[in-house]
């Protein structure tokens, strides 16, 4: 995320509540105890967040958007792994939406809602440890948006002549059952139905697209694995554009009508995007993604979010504008440092924004003659006194995590870190640590073990002080 001016099936869910029970053992598994799975990931920052007991694969997202009602039908599929002898296990799911079938491998499952987050669910029979099953969710509403003081707007985000989902961090289960934490990561595929006069947008490939009674159905596959606080739909009256970057990569690029952006900007917008694209592609490897691009929306969010592949630019405003190269730079630089390689937990959150903060600083170099040093200066000059320097950076708090305690601290600490290990193991490390890390999680401990091992350095002195120590480090 940057501060900067910062899913054809439908019919839906209702309410079949009841009283939980026990899920009973198979035939002949006796001596199987089947356990609850855990209702939460274990993430100290959001305990409701995420479940245990199973692994999700994919998700099917069915979604058909009404604008007379503002609601949307759905039909979602998750399709997982059982890492436990499970006799039930929950999903995150909030807000409205109303539940009118559910399933289990085919057959009506017991569920109840309990909190403000947690679907528990029920299987007839017990789910064996490694077993394969698949949850089918119908249900429909008008989906929540969250508008939580310290970390904003998130969820379903009502348009002009639309929505959109913006997720980060606690939103997606506000749209679709998810485990809703950075370490299941799962591929997804979206069926968006809408009127034929609107647009249909989501992460990863546009594989297909019909026009039947009115409606324009949209098939779109993100076939590599996505954080849940990464997927976007966007509904609405967008101009696209679609494109290549030099380095042969697929961009698609979409312009909100209500921003009032001309055709030749609309263009620009797509350009610009593959530029950044090459050139942090030169920097820290082969882009990890199957297409790139990037949507602005009027939404009223006040923030662009590295939305996997696609990110999201809220630019309303300021009215016929598109995205400056420093914002591109900073959310396309989360395609490797946060999408490709996520925090192990929410507190690891300086692995994303100190490196997509980094990434702005490396785009002024390139492409204005600003040196990086130069901004780390700027940086470092706020006075010892001032909020900046409060709190830890591999440990903001809740709280914090979209404040410059991770987004310039974050990068002044990687700025560091270069100046300590020395330009030819920096920029081995800017590489080989997406490279390695793809498509899963990390923490700052496994980040800083990974940086000695490139540079050959002892770097406890550094990540005590730039990372786990408040206040302003003397250089």
């Amino acid at each position: 995320m940057s501060r900067s001016p910062r899913a054809l099936a439908v019919v839906a869910l209702g309410a079949a509540a009841g009283l939980l029970v026990s899920a009973a053992a198979p035939a002949g598994a006796d001596a199987v105890r089947f356990t609850p799975g855990a209702p939460g990931a274990g993430d100290p920052y959001f305990p409701d967040m995420g479940n245990g007991g199973y692994d999700v694969a994919h998700y099917d997202i069915a979604l058909r958007y009404d604008p007379k009602t503002k609601a949307i039908q759905a039909v979602t599929t998750v399709t997982a792994r059982a890492t436990q002898d499970l006799s039930r296990f929950d999903l995150d799911f909030q807000g409205p939406l109303k539940i009118s079938s559910l399933t289990v491998d085919g057959h009506p499952a017991s569920y109840k809602r309990t909190g403000t987050q947690e679907l528990v669910i029920t299987p007839r029979k017990g789910l064996r440890e490694h077993r394969r099953f698949q949850v089918r969710a119908v249900y429909s509403g008008v989906p929540q948006t969250i508008n939580d003081p310290a970390l904003g707007v998130s969820g379903w985000i009502p348009t002009a002549d639309g929505g959109i989902m913006l997720n980060q961090p606690i939103g997606a289960a506000t749209v679709y059952p998810v485990n809703d934490h950075p370490t299941d990561k799962a591929t997804y595929s979206f069926t968006l139905t809408a009127p034929k006069d609107l647009t249909t947008l989501a992460n990863g490939d546009l594989t297909g697209r019909r026009t039947s009674g009115g409606l324009t159905t949209t098939r779109w596959e993100a076939r590599n694995p996505m954080a849940s606080e990464l997927a976007m739909v966007a509904f609405g009256k967008y101009d696209v554009v679609n494109g290549r970057t030099k380095g042969g990569v697929p961009n698609l690029t979409a312009t909100d009508h209500a921003m009032g952006i001309s055709a030749a900007d609309a263009k620009k917008f797509n350009e610009q995007t593959a530029q950044v694209v090459d050139f942090e592609a030169g920097i820290y490897g082969r882009y990890p993604f199957t297409s790139t691009g990037g949507v602005t929306v009027k939404a009223g969010v006040g923030y662009a979010l590295e939305t996997q592949g696609r990110p999201v630019y809220d630019l309303g405003r300021h009215p016929g504008a598109i995205p400056s190269g420093d914002l591109l730079a900073h959310e396309l630089g989360h395609q490797w440092f946060g999408d490709a390689v996520s925090p192990q937990r929410w507190a690891d959150i300086w692995l994303n924004e100190g490196f997509a903060t980094y990434s702005e600083w490396l785009y002024y170099e390139k492409f204005t003659g600003k040196p990086v040093q130069d901004s780390f200066n700027a940086d470092y000059a706020t006075p010892a006194s001032d909020d900046l320097w409060k709190g830890k950076v591999a440990d903001p708090g809740r709280d914090h995590i979209f404040d410059g305690l991770v987004y310039d601290r974050g990068a002044m600490a990687i700025h560091v870190l270069r100046t300590t290990i020395g330009d030819k193991a920096f920029y081995k490390l800017l590489k080989a640590w997406p490279t390695s890390h793809r498509y899963g999680n990390a923490s700052t401990k496994e980040f800083v073990a990974f940086a000695e091992k490139i540079s050959h350095k002892n770097l406890d002195d550094w990540a005590t002080k730039w990372l786990y120590s408040e206040g302003k480090p003397a250089l």
